[in-house]
C-alpha cells in the first residue's frame, strides 16, 4: 500500500559533507584523549570494524586513508572507498590514524579522524650476559651475572622477576638489583645477580603482563643458570673468502666448540635467501652445483641467549668471466687517428670478471708469448683504463712490430673456460682503418604508428676493425625503451617493438670505444616520429535536451600525428549521416533538432594517416536522475499493528534540462506504482517527499525511483530503508543528532557524561549520569562556573525540519508535532530553561514554547509539549545563568516527530516509593 504525499515547501541548496566515525567489532576500549580525538584500542588478531556516517546533498561518497603510526607502513596506496572500513585479524603495523574524508564537490570536504591502538604481547626474550673483574688489588675476584629480559608489547609490560618459583624482592636481596636500562622506553628489565653466590645458581622466570587489557594473557621464559654457563664460539672450516668454480659442490661447517647451554646455529645469506640448493645439515650448510647466481656472503649464526651471538661469514665467491673486448690506441700525444711508424701504439684487453683481480692476462704475438723490453712493455692493470683492464704498449712502431697480437684471459687452476682475441696489426693490407658512421639516405627521420615496430639504423661505412654501435636518447633525461641509458648494437640496428608516444623523439648512435680503434667517438642522430589517431575531447559526453530544440554536438581534436586529418564522419545509432564535407580545419561539429525519433548515440569519427578515433554522444531528452536525500530527521514513525512508515524524501538534479517531469516511478521490492506530480513542476533544490506507509518492524526494503517525461523515464536510482528505533536524540555521537550550537549567544552546551566529568567540578549542581543512569552515557548541559555572569544564554538549536503537509488532521490549517525530552535542575543558584520554537520564512521567528526556572529536584524530569508550526522550523533549548556557579542545567532524550504527544496518565512515583517497591520485589524473588 503506498500513500501519497507530496508538498514542495523547502528550497535544499547542495550541503557539503559532514562525516563523524563510529566503530564496532573487537574493541577492548573507545576513549577521548585530551585533544578530542578517539582512540579505539583493539587486540592484535581481531576484526576492526570502523563506520562513517556521512550527511550531505548530493550523497557524498567516502574514502579511507590511514597515516603511518608506529612502525607503521602507509595506508594511501590501498585507499578504501567504502563507508564501513573492516580488517580482519588486525596486525600491530596497522595501528595509526585513520582518515575518513567525504567530499561531494559541494564546499570542503568533511575529514574525521581515529586513532587505532593495537594492544599485543610477545614471549620475552631472555638473555644472560658476565663480567669478572678484579676487586681490592686482586685479592679475590666478582663475578656478575646480568640476565636481561627484553619483550615487544603495547601497552608497555609490568616485569616480574622469579627465582624458581619466589618473586625477586630487591628490597630484600642486598645481592640483586632490578632496573631499566636507559633508552630502553620500557621494554627492557635487567636483573643484576652481584659477587655471585651459591644460591644463584637456579631457575630465573621473567614474567611479563600487560594487565589483561584486552584480555592479553601473561607470558614467561625461564633460564637455568649453572656454573657452567658460557657463551657461544664457533670455528669455520673454509676461508672467510672462499673463492670456487661453478659445478663445485661448496660445503661450510660452523663448528661450535664452545657454549652452554648447547647454542642453536643458523645459516643466513646477504643479499637475498639460501639459494633452493642449499641443505642444511646441524652445523654444515651443503651448496649443489654452484652458480655465479649463488654467491653472496654466508652468515652463521650460534644463539644460547648467554652472552653475545657468535657469528662468523664467508664470502663465497663463484668465478666466471664473459665480454672479452678489446681496444687500439694509436699515439695518443700525437693525436693519431691510424697507425704510423715510428710513433706508439697502445693493445688493451678487458674482461668481465668475478674475482676481477684474480684474471691473468697473457699476450702473444704470432702465437709466440710476448716478454717486457724496451719496446714492448706488459702492463698488468693499466691505470689509464678501466680497472682490470691489461695493456700492451709498442714504443716506437716498426715494421718488426707489425703482427697479429693475441690477449689470452684465464683464471689459473681453474676449470673455467679461457678466453681470448686477436688483433690484427698491419699498415699495408688496410686491416686498422678509422671507422665512418653513417645514416642510410631516407633514415635520417623514421616514422612508425603507435603499437608498431620500427628499426632505427646507423652504419660503419668504412673502418676495421668495425666497432659496435652504441645508441641512447639525445635528452640525457631520457631512457631507452628497454630502461637502459645506453644500448649495444653490433650491426647498427636497433629495432623497437610495441612503439608508443612516450618514444618518440631524436635518437644518438656512435661508436664504442672498445673492439675498434679507441678514438674520438663518431656519432650521428636518428628521430623517431610515433604517429597515433586524433586525440579527441570529449571521449564521451551524456547530452541531456529538451525535445524539439536544437542540440551542437562538438569534437574537439587535442593533438594529431600526423596532425593532417583525412576523413571526418557523424554516425546516428551506428548509421552513417549524410551531411556536406567539413574544412579540415573546422573543429567537427553536428546540430540537429532532437525528437523523440532521433534520441540515440551519436558518434563522430575522426581519421589521420595512423588511424581512427571517436566521440561518443549519449543524446536523449531523458531526465536527469532523483537525488536522495539522506538527512531527513525523524524519517521513521511508528503505525499500528507493529507497521512503520518511511518519508522517503529527494530533489530533483537539472529538471530543467530536458522534458517536463510530470511524476516517478517508485518501486519498492516487486511492487510498483507511478506517483502523479499533478502538474507542478520539480523545482531545481526543493524536497520533494512521499510516504511509504505499512512498512513490517524491523524489515529493511529497497526502494527504487525513476523521473517520469511525456516521452520518456529516467535511470532508476536506489537506496535502501532500514527500521530503526533511534529516533530519540540522547546526545550519544559527537555529531549530536544534527544539533548545532548557536552563534548570537554568549555561550555553548556541552556534551558530557560521567567519565568525562571534570573531578573538581563544582558540588550539589548538575546531573551525575545521563538519564539512563549509566557512566557511559552523554547529556548536554551548561557550566554556570567562571567565567559565566548572570544572565548569560547558550542556545542550542535542532536540525531543520520540514512541514511535508499543509493540511493537519480533521482539516485543521496546520500538522502538530510532539516535542519530548528529559531535564535536570539542580542546585540553589539554578536560573531558567526556554524552549522555543523558531519558524522559517522570509525571517526567522522565534516564540517561548516551554519555560522551567529555578531548583527542580536531583532528579531526571521528563517535559513534553505539542507545537503546530507553520512552516520549516527548529527546536532552540535556551539556558539562562542565574546569580551563582550551583547552577547547571541539563538535558537528554530530546525527540521531536510528528503528531500529537500522547500524554501519560500514570503519576510518577517519588523516588523514596520506588526504591522501596524495588526492595520488596527482590523480597519476594
Amino acid at each position: 500500500v503506498f500513500v501519497l504525499c507530496i508538498i514542495y515547501v523547502l528550497l535544499v541548496p547542495k550541503t557539503p559533507a559532514n562525516a563523524q566515525i563510529i566503530h564496532s567489532g573487537a574493541a577492548c576500549n573507545v576513549k577521548d584523549d585530551n585533544i578530542s580525538e578517539r582512540i579505539y584500542t583493539i587486540k592484535e588478531g581481531d576484526t576492526l570494524v570502523l563506520q562513517c556516517i556521512v550527511k550531505g546533498h548530493p550523497r557524498p561518497p567516502v574514502r579511507w586513508t590511514k597515516t603511518a603510526g608506529s612502525a607503521s607502513d602507509k595506508f594511501m596506496e590501498t585507499s578504501i572507498y567504502n563507508e564501513t572500513l573492516r580488517i580482519e585479524r588486525i596486525l600491530r603495523v596497522q595501528g595509526g590514524r585513520y582518515y575518513c574524508k567525504a567530499d561531494n564537490g559541494v564546499g570542503v570536504a568533511a575529514i574525521k579522524s581515529i586513532r587505532v591502538d593495537v594492544q599485543y604481547l610477545d614471549t620475552p626474550v631472555l638473555t644472560v650476559h658476565q663480567t669478572i673483574s678484579d676487586v681490592r688489588g686482586s685479592y679475590y675476584q666478582e663475578k656478575t651475572v646480568f640476565l636481561r629480559c627484553t619483550v615487544n608489547s603495547n601497552p608497555p609490560a609490568r616485569f616480574i622477576w622469579k627465582r624458581g618459583n619466589t618473586p625477586i624482592e630487591q628490597s630484600k636481596d642486598n645481592g640483586v638489583d632490578i632496573y631499566e636500562p636507559l633508552y630502553t622506553q620500557g621494554e627492557t628489565k635487567v636483573l643484576k645477580l652481584k659477587n655471585l653466590r651459591l644460591k644463584d645458581f637456579a631457575n630465573y622466570t621473567c614474567q611479563v603482563s600487560v594487565r589483561n587489557v584486552c584480555n592479553i594473557e601473561d607470558k614467561s621464559v625461564t633460564f637455568r643458570l649453572t656454573n657452567g654457563t658460557t657463551a657461544p664460539a664457533l670455528r669455520l672450516s673454509v676461508n672467510e673468502t672462499l673463492v670456487v668454480d661453478p659445478g663445485r659442490d661448496v660445503t661450510m661447517n660452523c663448528e661450535v666448540i664452545s657454549g652452554f647451554p648447547r647454542p642453536t646455529v643458523t645459516w643466513s645469506r646477504y643479499p637475498g635467501a639460501l639459494p633452493l640448493s642449499a641443505q642444511v645439515r646441524g652445523s654444515a650448510l651443503v651448496l649443489r652445483a654452484v652458480t655465479p647466481a649463488d654467491a653472496g656472503f654466508y652468515n652463521c649464526t650460534a644463539v644460547n641467549n648467554v652472552g653475545n651471538p657468535a657469528r662468523r661469514n664467508v664470502n663465497l665467491v663463484v668465478r666466471s668471466m664473459s665480454n672479452l673486448t678489446f681496444q687500439i690506441t694509436p699515439d695518443s700525444n700525437k693525436d693519431s687517428e691510424s697507425i704510423q711508424m715510428g710513433r706508439d701504439l697502445k693493445l688493451s684487453c678487458h674482461v668481465d670478471a668475478t674475482p676481477q683481480d684474480k684474471v691473468n692476462y697473457t699476450w702473444y704475438k704470432n702465437g709466440a708469448p710476448v716478454f717486457n723490453t724496451e719496446t714492448l712493455i706488459l702492463l698488468r692493470s693499466d691505470p689509464d683504463m678501466a680497472p682490470g683492464t691489461s695493456s700492451l704498449e709498442i714504443v716506437d712502431m716498426k715494421f718488426r712490430d707489425l703482427a697479429t697480437y693475441s690477449c689470452v684471459a684465464s683464471f689459473p687452476g681453474s676449470s673455467v673456460q679461457e678466453l681470448r682475441v686477436d688483433v690484427n696489426v698491419t699498415q699495408s693490407s688496410g686491416e686498422v682503418i678509422p671507422p665512418v658512421l653513417a645514416v642510410p639516405p631516407g633514415g635520417q627521420v623514421v616514422s612508425a604508428r603507435e603499437g608498431g615496430s620500427a628499426e632505427l639504423v646507423c652504419l660503419v661505412a668504412d673502418g676495421k676493425p668495425r666497432p659496435p654501435i652504441l645508441w641512447s636518447r639525445v635528452d640525457k633525461d631520457q631512457l631507452m625503451p628497454s630502461g637502459q641509458a645506453v644500448v649495444e648494437t653490433r650491426d647498427g640496428r636497433l629495432r623497437l617493438a610495441n612503439i608508443s608516444r612516450d618514444m618518440m623523439g631524436p635518437y644518438r648512435c656512435q661508436t664504442a670505444p672498445y673492439n675498434g680503434l679507441n678514438i674520438k667517438r663518431r656519432e650521428a642522430q636518428v628521430q623517431l616520429n610515433v604517429q597515433y589517431p586524433p586525440m579527441l575531447d570529449p571521449v564521451f559526453q551524456d547530452v541531456r535536451s529538451r525535445n524539439y530544440q536544437f542540440v551542437t554536438l562538438r569534437c574537439g581534436v587535442l593533438r594529431s600525428s600526423p596532425p593532417r586529418l583525412t576523413n571526418v564522419r557523424w554516425y546516428r545509432n551506428g548509421e552513417l549521416v549524410r551531411m556536406p564535407p567539413l574544412d579540415p580545419k573546422d573543429v567537427p561539429e553536428y546540430k540537429f533538432k532532437l525528437e523523440p525519433s532521433n534520441n540515440g548515440s551519436y558518434e563522430c569519427r575522426v581519421s589521420n594517416a595512423a588511424g581512427t578515433s571517436a566521440c561518443t554522444f549519449d543524446v536523449s531528452a531523458r531526465p536527469y536522475d532523483a537525488e536522495f536525500y539522506f538527512d531527513t530527521p525523524n524519517p521513521i514513525r511508528i503505525l499500528k499493528g507493529n507497521n512503520y512508515s518511511f518519508n522517503l524524501q529527494w530533489t530533483q538534479r537539472d529538471p530543467e534540462a530536458t522534458d517536463r517531469i510530470i511524476g516517478y516511478w517508485i518501486n519498492q521490492n516487486l511492487l510498483s506504482k507511478q506517483i502523479d506530480l499533478k502538474g507542478v513542476e520539480p523545482v531545481k533544490g526543493v524536497l520533494q517527499s512521499y510516504a511509504i506507509a505499512d512498512l513490517r518492524i524491523p524489515l529493511s526494503y529497497e526502494v527504487r525511483l525513476a523521473p517520469i517525461t511525456t516521452y520518456s523515464i529516467g535511470d532508476y536510482v536506489s537506496r535502501t530503508i532500514q527500521y530503526s528505533e533511534h529516533h530519540v536524540c540522547g546526545f550519544e555521537d559527537e555529531r549530536i543528532c544534527g544539533f548545532s550550537q548557536d552563534r548570537t549567544d554568549m555561550f555553548d552546551w556541552t556534551r558530557q557524561n560521567r567519565l568525562t566529568q571534570n573531578p573538581k567540578r563544582s558540588p550539589n549542581t548538575g546531573p551525575e549520569t545521563d538519564r539512563s543512569g549509566t557512566k557511559e552515557g552523554y547529556y548536554m548541559y551548561i557550566e554556570a562556573s567562571r567565567p559565566r555572569a548572570p544572565g548569560d544564554k547558550a542556545r542550542l538549536l535542532s536540525p531543520l525540519f520540514n512541514v511535508t503537509s499543509v493540511k493537519g488532521p480533521k482539516g485543521s490549517g496546520r500538522v502538530p508535532y510532539c516535542v519530548s525530552f528529559y531535564y535536570h535542575m539542580k542546585g540553589k543558584h539554578i536560573g531558567t530553561l526556554n524552549v522555543l520554537l523558531r519558524v522559517r520564512s522570509i525571517a526567522y521567528v522565534d516564540s517561548v514554547a516551554w519555560s522551567k526556572s529555578s531548583h527542580q529536584g536531583p532528579d531526571w524530569k521528563k517535559a513534553l509539549f505539542d507545537i503546530s508550526p507553520s512552516g520549516p522550523f527548529q527546536i532552540m533549548f535556551e539556558g539562562i545563568r542565574d546569580v551563582g556557579y550551583e547552577g547547571d542545567i541539563a538535558i537528554d532524550d530530546v525527540s521531536i516527530t510528528k503528531g500529537k504527544c500522547k500524554q501519560d496518565n500514570s503519576l510518577p512515583l517519588p523516588p523514596h516509593v520506588r526504591r522501596l517497591c524495588a526492595f520488596c520485589v527482590r523480597s519476594l524473588a
